[in-house]
């Protein structure tokens, strides 16, 4: 678990708290200031070119001039909306464009960012970074099926223009300072997005040491995310040893640990409705408490039974799981009441003989289902009695054969609970369930089958006439209905002996519990169970709301992991970062980067869990916080010009790049939080306006001597299209891009979600409409990515991408000629254009946006009556001219 590399040195919770001037005077952490901008000249359409000229000036270089319209209406499409613009969308521009060409692209740049399409794009560039998934990664990458909604909320929030700082604030910390507000919740998605170790963190858990490393690792995640993303600082170099680089100590970065210490990663309720929310929020942590206080009795429970209870339920234990193992299964099951939302609700099931006779045994055999994994003894009651009378009604006449009604009967499972009748004699008999077996949030009665003997011994219930009836039941034929109680059919072992000794020690095991349960253990369980039930009533009826993935401390435990309900863990520093040697206990703090911060954060004793990362929300979006406001501006400035001003976009410390436009940034950074309020769309504008954006992305041989790797932006960086985008762009020209918004994500591979999921992408139909949607909408696998936009260098959903590969390989070309996405839509793309009386002209047109050429029309026309309009689609739409943006 070592951080970065270098000679180690190790901090205590007294050391590394002093931050130097001289620490602090690294570019990034002086204060930002709003720099005097230098001379311009008729180049210059905004400030950004007064910057970018006097750089270019120092260099002894000139800038390039201004691109065409129509390679400016592609480039603007292509950057502001990530798709191509339409034929018509290009005559319209164009011909404005002759009128007044500053006009038309200023009204250009301002519908492209009004258009929904802008939110989509510009959130797979913020997905990218927040290392969002919608599997677990690991190796058993189980599907995340409810974190779209944070990937809705980033598209939603971009189209909005909602302020960088609350931006900031939701994804943090949502919850705690817009309590009951949904995006407050699903923003949350943030810090629940990237990998997540299933097997241990549900199947070891934190009692072990791998289970407590994995929860280690997580929170590591969440606060590098954080760090990396919001203010480009690498915290997380500081978990083995103080950061080498920049003035960030061990004790910095557990402090930040505990930020997190009460959160794990689960899908979180939202609603519209704050009430709603609110008391959801009071129910589930209410059913908490009952819960624990039922641990708490069975713990009673137990250290007065001793190992004599601990023998007898291992041994209950191992008959049933022998006896599920030998169990043999009949299509009918039984009888099933009807369901009930409250545990308390008597049921009752009975048989009439037709005449009053003598009995011998009364035997009870619990049914079998696999609903819920509940197996043999499904809906046995919890608590009952079983009686005999001559009325009907059961209101006088009635003898007592069995009282269990008093404390709680263990299942059975399928192995008869026999009851003496010892010869009374009775026309009914009635089984009385008070205290209901639970289903899934609700509860109801079943029994597989009811025998009784008679004087001689014969089963006397399969006799002719006789009837069963029911307060209420459940008629499913054939698996359940009233007269399966009495048909001789049901489950049973193989293994008579298995089921005789299960019998027994089951037996024996209610009448040591009913035996240990003193008057108040009883009256304490049955309080508390009733409350249960009652609350749990109440939460069902809540309308059920939303689900989003994202960090929770209130929820229903799932394996081992086990809610906080908000008291976060215990955080210590950890001596060379292992978990088997902690150190000092840490307070909340976040590192003391800028001066008039403090370390440590001012909370009050008793605050909650979400005061934790409200301060740590406030202290990211702080105005005096110089790293929030370079490390956003930067990064959008990066994805419009393809290099950052600062190049190591997630690191702005003295292990990264340093600025090559330090007053360039500077100013964008102050107008971006002063003047535009935080608005990702004013600060397009201004970029998109310059005149260095405008210019063309040819090359200059004696310009390229001095700055070959245009750092200083002499002329605009030309791009291979991304693999969303090139896979929407396909899709667009081929005719069949359907543009839903929102909503769950389509699959584009067969899924098994067994223990071990399987992703098929060779199996899916690629000309299945409803995967049509762009690519902003697609589930990302982790351990099985797409292959063919992996390919185009798509980012690995398993860490942050600050900033995408761009490669040029063998498997590119082959898989845009044959891969079968590429195939399908070449077929789609000629039918298309096939009407028309030019077919190969309009494809040409469609793909690159232009006319086509006479002698481009005749060349493919003399391919297609070789191979076909199919192929030729398939050639066109592998121009460079298409994959490529000027």
């Amino acid at each position: 678990m070592l951080g970065c590399v270098g000679l180690l040195t190790f901090s205590s919770a007294a050391e590394g708290e002093r931050k130097s001037a001289e620490d602090l005077d690294w570019w990034s952490l002086r204060p930002i200031e709003l720099p005097t901008l230098p001379p311009a000249d008729d180049w210059c359409r905004n400030e950004i070119d007064r910057f970018v000229l006097a750089k270019l000036k120092e260099q002894k270089i000139s800038p390039s001039s201004a691109a065409s319209p129509r390679v400016l209406i592609r480039r603007l499409s292509y950057d502001l909306t990530g798709l191509p613009p339409t034929q018509d969308e290009i005559s319209i521009f164009l011909a404005a464009s002759e009128i007044d060409a500053d006009d038309a692209y200023v009204g250009l740049v301002d519908r492209l960012l009004a258009s929904p399409q802008y939110g989509e794009h510009w959130a797979r560039h913020w997905l990218d970074v927040a290392r969002y998934g919608e599997t677990h990664g690991y190796d058993k990458d189980k599907a995340r099926f409810n974190a779209w909604p944070y990937r809705d909320y980033v598209i939603r929030s971009l189209n909005e223009d909602k302020p960088y700082a609350r931006f900031v604030r939701e994804q943090v910390a949502g919850d705690a300072i817009w309590p009951g507000e949904p995006d407050g919740i699903v923003a949350l998605g943030f810090v629940a997005a990237g990998p997540w170790d299933f097997i241990a963190h549900t199947e070891v858990g934190e009692a072990k040491v791998d289970g407590r490393i994995a929860k280690h690792m997580d929170r590591d995640d969440m606060v590098s995310a954080v760090f990396n993303t919001f203010m480009s600082t690498t915290v997380q170099c500081a978990q083995c040893h103080d950061h080498k680089g920049d003035p960030i100590s061990m004790v910095d970065y557990y402090r930040l640990h505990t930020l997190f210490a009460a959160v794990d990663r689960f899908d979180r309720v939202y609603d519209l409705d704050p009430k709603i929310e609110t008391e959801r929020l009071t129910l589930e942590k209410s059913i908490g408490s009952i819960s624990a206080g039922l641990k708490q009795i069975e713990t009673e429970l137990a250290a007065a039974g001793g190992e004599k209870l601990k023998a007898l339920r291992e041994q209950v234990a191992e008959l049933k799981s022998r006896s599920e193992e030998q169990l043999k299964t009949v299509p009918e099951h039984g009888y099933h009441s009807a369901i009930s939302p409250r545990a308390d609700d008597i049921k009752w099931v009975q048989i009439d003989f037709g005449k009053s006779q003598a009995l011998g045994e009364v035997r009870l055999i619990g049914a079998h289902d696999n609903y819920n994994d509940i197996g043999a003894g499904f809906g046995f009651p919890r608590r009952f009695r079983v009686e005999i009378s001559d009325d009907e009604k059961f209101v006088e006449g009635i003898e007592m054969l069995a009282d269990h009604s008093v404390s709680d009967f263990a299942n059975p499972g399928i192995a008869p609970v026999v009851i003496d009748a010892a010869s009374r004699k009775g026309r009914f008999i009635r089984i009385t369930a008070t205290k209901l077996a639970e289903r899934r949030k609700d509860y109801m009665l079943a029994l597989g089958e009811l025998q009784i003997t008679g004087t001689e011994g014969e089963n006397i219930a399969t006799a002719d006439g006789v009837v069963v009836s029911a307060k209420d039941s459940i008629e499913a034929p054939s698996r359940w209905q009233r007269n399966n109680l009495i048909d001789g059919k049901f489950s049973t072992s193989s293994d008579p002996e298995t089921l005789n000794s299960l019998a027994a020690k089951t037996g024996e095991l209610n009448a040591l519990v009913a035996k240990l349960e003193t008057p108040d253990i009883r009256q304490r369980r049955d309080t508390a169970s009733s409350e249960l039930a009652d609350q749990r009533t109440q939460l069902d009826a809540l309308p059920e709301g939303k689900r989003v993935y994202a960090i929770a401390s209130q929820f229903k435990a799932s394996g081992k992991v086990m809610p906080t309900e908000g008291k976060p863990r215990s955080i210590h520093l950890l001596h060379r970062g292992d978990i088997r040697t902690p150190g000092d206990e840490m307070l909340p703090g976040a590192p003391a980067l800028w001066r008039g911060v403090e370390a440590e954060f001012s909370l009050p004793a008793d605050h909650r869990e979400g005061e934790r990362r409200a301060a740590l929300a406030n202290y990211l979006a702080d105005p005096e916080n110089p790293l929030t406001w370079r490390t956003i501006v930067n990064r959008i400035w990066l994805y419009h010009m393809g290099r950052g001003i600062v190049d190591s976009p997630n690191d702005f410390g003295r292990m990264g790049m340093e600025p090559t436009h330090p007053q360039l940034l500077d100013w964008m950074a102050v107008k971006f939080r002063d003047d535009f309020g935080g608005s990702w769309k004013a600060l397009h504008r201004v970029i998109v306006t310059s005149a260095t954006y405008r210019q063309v992305s040819s090359g200059d041989a004696e310009k390229a001597k001095t700055d070959a790797g245009n750092r200083y932006y002499w002329r605009m960086k030309r791009h291979r299209l991304g693999a969303e985008e090139l896979r929407d762009s396909v899709l667009a020209v081929a005719g069949v891009l359907d543009p839903s918004v929102g909503g769950a994500s389509f699959h584009d591979f067969e899924f098994e979600d067994d223990h071990t999921p399987k992703y098929w992408y060779d199996r899916h139909d690629p000309n299945d409409p409803k995967s049509h949607r762009r690519s902003i909408y697609r589930l990302i696998a982790r351990s099985q990515t797409q292959p063919f936009l992996t390919t185009l260098d798509c980012a690995d959903p398993s860490q942050m991408v600050a900033k995408r590969d761009e490669t040029t390989t063998a498997l590119q070309a082959l898989a845009l000629m044959n891969n079968p996405f590429m195939v399908a839509m070449s077929e789609q793309l000629a039918g298309r254009v096939s009407q028309s009386k030019t077919p190969i002209a309009e494809a040409l047109s469609l793909v690159t946006g232009r006319e086509p050429r006479i002698d481009e029309v005749n060349l493919l026309n003399g391919y297609v009556d070789q191979h076909g309009l199919e192929a030729a689609c398939r050639l066109i739409l592998n121009l460079n001219e298409f994959v490529y943006v000027d």
